[in-house]
């Protein structure tokens, strides 16, 4: 299967962050995961992935992030179980602009490792479909494969069911607390709604949206508390996936910004819009069509 050729040139290659707009635990597993219904949305504030294909059979990355290894960074890990499902001896250097906060559930790491699925199986011309990545995404960590997908979802089970949804492109102001939160603290903690009852998504739409984590996280992390009760003084706001990240939803951009210019200079904030189709598909098709007419 290892393909004869492949695209040399240096490529760049968007990696959007997601919003969880709710989030339920509607139960728990024997093997201890949960079990939840949740809504996926992108949104249009992105780090670039510099891919440069080559023949060297090794995946190198730049710059080093301080406390990864190369070989625990989830680009590396994808690129890896890329080359290894389809006996690929290209190589990759890959140069990550990172704009997006770390730790902050707004899925950073899982999008980092779709692009460079999606990205590698155009430039080695591995010829994997998007089931085939996704399965391979999925391994890497349960947000990756929404992010292969490229399309706003709802997601049941553990995180493995996805079903598109179309939920309104709306704009929001992030704010980014200055603390980490471990998910494994959030799901494992004993005052956890672990108990919400399914539903199903037309009601859920219908319904305002909650997030079941965030009760658990305004408790043990104040700053978190802090920012969100601010928040809510201007509009719906709420936490996505286990946070820290929280964010206040509005009908245009010149609403949020004037929310964001009351904010205190110390508080990490962004304003982005929510898609409902990743740029990353647009990138793709875009590089599809050039080489099509370059033939």
């Amino acid at each position: 299967m290892t393909p004869k050729a492949m695209i040399a040139e240096s490529t760049i290659w968007p990696s959007p962050a997601k919003l969880n707009l709710f989030l339920y635990i509607t139960g728990r597993q024997a093997n201890g995961y949960h079990e939840l219904q949740t809504l996926f949305q992108f949104i249009d504030l992105c780090d670039e992935l510099e891919i440069t294909a080559n023949n060297s059979g090794n995946i190198t990355l730049s710059p080093d992030i301080e406390g990864v290894k190369t070989e625990d960074n989830l680009i590396w890990k994808a690129a890896t179980a890329l080359q290894t499902k389809t006996r690929c001896s290209f190589g990759a250097h890959i140069n990550l602009d990172k704009i997006l906060p770390m730790g902050g559930g707004i899925g950073g790491g899982s999008s980092n490792a779709a692009t460079a699925l999606v990205a590698l199986n155009f430039l080695w011309q591995t010829k994997l479909t998007t089931d085939e990545l996704a399965e391979i995404g999925l391994a890497l960590g349960a947000d990756v494969p929404v992010f292969v997908r490229g399309f706003a979802a709802f997601a049941e089970g553990v995180g493995e069911k996805l079903s598109p949804a179309m939920p309104k492109e709306q704009w929001y102001l992030v704010i980014k607390p200055q603390v980490s939160i471990a998910t494994v603290d959030i799901f494992t903690h004993p005052e956890l709604t672990r108990n919400t009852p399914k539903r199903a998504l037309s009601t859920l739409l219908d319904t305002p949206y909650v997030n079941d984590c965030e009760k658990i996280v305004r408790m043990l992390y104040p700053e978190v508390d802090k920012q969100l009760s601010w928040l809510l003084q201007y509009a719906p706001s709420r936490l996505t996936g286990t946070g820290s990240c929280v964010f206040s939803v509005f009908n245009s951009k010149e609403s949020a910004e004037k929310v964001l210019d009351m904010l205190p200079d110390n508080v990490s904030a962004f304003i982005a819009k929510g898609c409902n189709r990743s740029p990353l598909l647009e990138t793709l098709a875009n590089y599809e069509l050039a080489l099509l007419q370059s033939v």
